[in-house]
């Protein structure tokens, strides 16, 4: 993580977890849209949005060009995003897991 303006990296780590747990709290989408909407900016949920589709759209096993198609997702951002998907933290994978049918 990166430092920020004025804190240490100690205090901005505890401001991170504070984040994640804040995220952990919500309890249904409404909260979850309310929350974003509140912290994020437009464009940001937008970004958030968009590669959360490109996540789908590349476990269906979709090109690039065709996801850019269909999202118009930059084949850059594209790119990245199937980078995590298979070598990342895991983060896209237990989503995936948990919102997959059983």
């Amino acid at each position: 993580m990166k430092a920020h303006r004025g804190l240490t990296a100690r205090t901005a780590a505890r401001a991170e977890q504070g984040l994640y747990r804040a995220i952990l709290s919500l309890r249904t989408e409404a909260e979850c849209e309310k929350f974003f909407a509140d912290l994020c900016t437009p464009m940001e949920i937008e970004a958030l949005v968009d590669r959360w589709a490109v996540v789908k759209y590349l476990q269906d096993g979709l090109p690039y060009r065709k996801i850019h198609e269909l999202t118009g997702v930059s084949v850059t951002t594209i790119g990245r995003v199937a980078r995590f998907l298979t070598g990342g933290n895991g983060g896209y994978q237990v989503a995936l897991k948990r919102l997959s049918p059983l």
